[in-house]
């Protein structure tokens, strides 16, 4: 087993339920219709939140304690970053066949950390993948840990080809979306979070930061390096935790509203108030999944509405 995980390292590592709820849609300059759905009605509730003719959604789905977002555009395309914990790959899966999934075109694992690819095992060996990418980890940095391993062997076992993140790639580029690599602009970091693949999504005239959980060094490089950050919508780094969404960085990107996806109560105290009164001196309008359970964003490219208050993937 040593042998075969050793092999696997070399190969790929350097790479890197339903319940009632409150739904409420937030638009662009509009005041906020609430609508309340409960008993059996939730059942249904994923799959017509996706439904909106002409409309891209972007899914913050509530993994507790970890990062995972679905893109499902109007062209049929759908991309996955990121996983959750493995705790919550089950019902990830779930959660996807439930919306009518069966093919992703794009898989993002942003960087080898648990919470956001401890469900990645599920999710390749449950659906047709089209591109895999993961960012490449130096050496010294590359995870021992039972989770990575165990990603790694249904990579391989599926016969996936895994395309190493650096900044400048580009993922995808057609009339309906452009989505371009920002980071990781180095080769070898301190900190695993800073080897996270940034991606810049951009839909018609409205663009998505989602930004793993890269810290300040990874920021600074983006800003220092002149990337157009602007976005209308940025996903916090690092579930909202002090060492990210720094203060350039913040007025580089100019979000109109942020998301942060961490646990109800989690250990870390994530986000800590000090990033909570950032973003709102910056004008920014939060939404978090530990208060608002997943979170739907919706666009046909030129203005964007928030429901929120969907069911969590998590089993609870």
């Amino acid at each position: 087993m040593k042998k075969v995980f050793r092999f696997l390292a070399g190969a790929l590592a350097p790479l890197f339920l339903l319940c009632g709820c409150q739904l409420s849609t937030d638009t662009i300059g509009s005041a906020a219709p609430v609508q309340q759905v409960t008993g059996s009605a939730a059942a249904s509730q994923s799959s017509s939140v996706a439904s909106a003719a002409g409309k891209n959604t972007v899914w913050f789905f509530d993994v507790g304690q970890g990062d995972s977002e679905l893109l499902q555009l109007a062209d049929g395309k759908n991309i996955l970053i990121d996983a959750g914990t493995s705790e919550c790959g089950s019902y990830l899966v779930k959660e996807l066949k439930s919306l009518g999934i069966q093919k992703l075109d794009m898989v993002v694992a942003t960087h080898p950390h648990a919470d956001h690819i401890g469900g990645m095992q599920k999710i390749v060996e449950n659906f047709s993948i089209g591109q895999y990418y993961m960012p490449r980890i130096a050496d010294k940095d590359v995870p021992t840990s039972a989770t990575y391993s165990h990603l790694l062997r249904a990579i391989q076992k599926k016969g996936i080809k895994a395309t190493p993140v650096k900044a400048g790639l580009t993922m995808l580029s057609d009339s309906t979306c452009k989505a371009v690599f920002l980071a990781p602009k180095s080769a070898s970091y301190k900190a695993l979070n800073n080897y996270s693949a940034v991606l810049m999504v951009t839909i018609g005239q409205k663009k998505f930061l989602f930004t793993g959980d890269a810290e300040k060094e990874s920021e600074q490089q983006m800003v220092q390096g002149g990337a157009a950050l602007h976005a209308d919508v940025l996903k916090c780094g690092h579930h909202g935790s002090k060492t990210s969404t720094s203060a350039s960085f913040l007025k580089a990107v100019s979000p109109t509203y942020a998301v942060i996806s961490c646990g109800r109560k989690n250990d870390y105290g994530f986000p800590p108030q000090q990033t909570l009164s950032h973003l709102k001196a910056s004008g920014v309008q939060i939404y978090r999944t530990d208060e608002q359970k997943t979170i739907c964003a919706h666009t046909d490219g030129k203005s964007i509405s928030f429901t929120t208050g969907l069911a969590s993937v998590t089993g609870t």
